[in-house]
């Protein structure tokens, strides 16, 4: 997985920062953003395979970030965070084209188990 590229999404900074740092001690190229705003400015200039993204941030949530993904970086794969009050709009997330939906606070190892199966996913599409 040296290759793999994840961007992080979500405005909790603590919980973003950790995330990405975790990734990058695995050898894993991590960065965060903010805010969807935030991220799509990241994807229109860099290419990433995975993005996990939160669906409750101030300013363009999470379903419509995940909208203009698909628009501008149709082969990214994305995987919603969610909690449990919005599981609702994880499911949403998945019939608009996200890869799946992880529950927050995600344990370590679920979130890097979503992210290897999503960049397989990603490689057996030939993106």
């Amino acid at each position: 997985m040296s290759e793999l590229r994840v961007l992080i999404v979500d405005d909790e900074e603590d919980f973003r920062d950790t995330i990405v740092k975790r990734l990058i001690n695995r050898k894993i190229h991590a960065e965060g953003a903010d805010n969807g705003t935030k991220a799509l400015e990241i994807l229109e200039k860099k290419d990433f395979d995975v993005v996990v993204l939160d669906i409750k941030m101030p300013g363009i949530d999470g379903i419509e970030t995940l909208r203009q993904i698909k628009i501008i970086k149709p082969e990214v794969e994305v995987i919603m965070l969610t909690g449990h009050v919005s599981v609702e709009f994880g499911i949403k997330g998945m019939q608009l084209g996200a890869f799946d939906y992880v529950m927050k606070p995600a344990p370590m190892h679920e979130l890097l188990d979503k992210i290897s199966q999503a960049y397989d996913k990603k490689l057996e599409q030939g993106s």
